[in-house]
């Protein structure tokens, strides 16, 4: 059973400036996961859905942007679970790199 997360980061960028940065970062995004690869994304709206492989895991993502800020949803899957609050905490630190 997945055990999903949610970070807010707000932004003043507007939305196509967001989308832009998170289609030219998308490999950032498993970089700061050790072992991790983005295996597949695609826009959905203004959801970005991706999928992260981790430590034999795979993990769910889906991003929605809006004009003031980004809404991630984190599925961590099994053990990953454990380690819920430190990924939310990292995902908060290096999430607004994404977007500068």
């Amino acid at each position: 059973m997945a055990n999903p997360i949610t970070v807010d980061v707000p932004h003043q960028l507007g939305k196509a400036a967001v989308r832009a940065r998170l289609d030219g970062g998308i490999d950032k995004i498993s970089a700061s996961i050790p072992g991790g690869s983005v295996t597949d994304h695609r826009w959905d709206g203004d959801t970005l859905h991706f999928t992260i492989q981790a430590m034999g895991q795979t993990i769910a993502s889906a991003v929605t942007v809006f004009e003031t800020n980004v809404h991630a949803v984190v599925d961590l899957p099994g053990i990953l679970g454990l380690f819920a609050s430190k990924i939310q905490d990292m995902i908060r630190k290096e999430a607004p790199k994404l977007l500068r």
